[in-house]
């Protein structure tokens, strides 16, 4: 989850033998982050910092950065989702039961804690439960900016629908918002924490410590709701039509 910051650049580093790849972002920032994940080793540094000093950054944190590379390495790739009648899923944290149902035209219907899909030959199951599920995070997203916006001053920003596999959502300098949908599949005090995040950058366009009081402003425990989104970000079910 950022503002919009200059592209990234693709570089490699030698660490204990081994050639890492590494992607670069510059920005406002005020010192020189790094971060891995399923991407691999990203790093964030102010727009001044020298290469150099990058490099033995990287370099002073080498083996943590081989483990851990290491380490989301070694981790299986998720399963997609198998979806049938009767199938339950978490969503917004409260369980909803699947029926499936392949008779008629292709189409889903919300009713209560159940959402009824009738796939056919050209529309599978998995893709009616995204269709639906864009709805309705269309839906709950906006109604969450509609909840926090009055608290920062602002009007509810523009919405768009994201389905990026690595960002929950992003700012643009224009002040529209983007949230990835499959935040659905994770309670509303994390989507909310998220919701606050991007608002927050309508303030402060950068990681700064204003800006981490805006948030803080909106959204008090956001540091237990952002580790929980780490966790509970990992196990998000995979939907393959």
């Amino acid at each position: 989850m950022s503002s919009t910051t200059p592209p990234e650049a693709s570089h490699r580093i030698v660490l204990a033998g081994q050639s890492v790849a590494y992607r670069l972002r510059r920005s406002q920032r005020r010192t020189i982050g790094l971060t891995i994940d399923q991407r691999g080793l990203r790093i964030g540094a102010p727009l001044r910092a020298r290469h150099g000093d990058i490099e033995a950054l990287i370099q002073q944190h080498a083996q943590w950065v081989l483990d851990k590379l290491a380490s989301w390495q070694a981790r299986p790739a998720p399963e997609p989702l198998a979806l049938a009648d009767g199938t339950i899923l978490a969503i917004l944290g409260q369980p909803l039961t699947l029926t499936v149902t392949a008779i008629g035209r292709a189409r889903w219907q919300w009713l209560g804690d159940k959402l009824h899909l009738w796939p056919t030959a050209s529309t599978s199951a998995a893709t009616l439960l995204e269709k639906a599920l864009r709805e309705q995070a269309r839906s709950v997203f906006a109604e969450r900016l509609a909840h926090y916006a009055p608290a920062l001053g602002v009007a509810p920003p523009p919405l768009r629908l994201s389905s990026a596999r690595t960002r929950w959502g992003s700012c643009s300098r224009h002040g529209g918002i983007a949230l990835n949908w499959r935040l659905l599949f994770l309670p509303l005090p994390i989507v909310d924490y998220v919701v606050c995040h991007e608002l927050a950058h309508l303030k402060e366009m950068n990681h700064s410590p204003r800006f981490w009081s805006v948030v803080e402003q909106l959204c008090p425990d956001w540091r237990a709701r952002r580790l929980e989104l780490r966790q509970l970000g990992r196990e998000i079910p995979v939907i393959s039509g």
